[in-house]
């Protein structure tokens, strides 16, 4: 029997816990803090077993070196080229991951970083394949682009976006009301998007997370994802014109609506 769970840490970080409730062992995802780690897994009697790491930026490595003394058993998993040097079993894309039965593929998803990867499984987790996709895909949003250019972040998104509908996508932060307000104003007439904003006010509101989302969502209302929609084609083009961008290409029409975000 498993689960996943959201360790919030920061101010919007979510660490992701998936815990096999039979063996008492847990696999955490971005440790960028221990101790709300710590804190969780003695609520719930786990032990950590795992860390899987999807790049180097401190919110997401910042707490494996306490987590390795509290747990000195546990694996350290991550990408092989990467900054960080805190892992103690390197994967490459296309690698596998097996933990407890549940085999995740390593997806290359660089952009926000060069050394971005995800961890995609096939197998429900809560009814649902997984994919921890780190800060490469956010609810309506997706990573800045810190090392990668814009065409390489476009064909890591592909890449996710072909994924089951039903995947759910656990992010990791909290960046959901913001990056909707941003597609609002690109897309102020889309009616399912101005929905969705509504239901995500509330569930804040009652305190509750938005994440996850789905691939199915995601597809269907977050503007990074749809540089092939007619309407997000021409709301590149008109903000394209108006600061001189050229928008004649699907990486173009990407390039555009991040750098949108960028200066929103």
């Amino acid at each position: 029997m498993f689960n996943i769970r959201a360790i919030p840490a920061f101010s919007d970080n979510y660490i992701w816990c998936l815990a096999d409730q039979e063996s008492g062992k847990a696999l955490i995802v971005d440790p960028g803090q221990a101790q709300p780690v710590q804190d969780h897994l003695e609520q719930h009697q786990l032990s950590l077993d795992t860390i899987l790491v999807t790049h180097h930026h401190p919110d997401h490595t910042g707490g494996v070196a306490a987590l390795l003394k509290a747990f000195p058993q546990a694996r350290v998993t991550g990408p092989a080229d990467s900054p960080f040097k805190g892992v103690t079993n390197q994967t490459h894309p296309g690698d596998e991951v097996v933990w407890q039965g549940l085999t995740f593929e390593v997806m290359a998803v660089p952009g926000h970083t060069l050394d971005h990867v995800a961890y995609y499984c096939n197998t429900p987790v809560n009814d649902r394949p997984v994919l921890f996709c780190g800060d490469t895909l956010f609810v309506c949003g997706c990573g800045r682009l810190f090392e990668g250019k814009p065409e390489q972040m476009r064909q890591s998104l592909a890449s996710l976006r072909a994924l089951p509908d039903q995947t759910a996508v656990y992010c990791a932060h909290e960046y959901t009301l913001a990056n909707l307000r941003f597609a609002r104003s690109w897309l102020p007439n889309d009616a399912e998007l101005a929905r969705f904003e509504q239901d995500c006010i509330a569930r804040r509101d009652r305190g509750e997370a938005t994440v996850p989302s789905t691939i199915a969502a995601e597809n269907a209302l977050n503007p990074f994802l749809r540089w092939d929609d007619p309407a997000v084609i021409e709301a590149a083009k008109r903000y394209a014109t108006e600061i001189g961008l050229p928008c004649d290409s699907e990486s173009s029409v990407f390039a555009a609506i991040r750098h949108g975000k960028d200066h929103f």
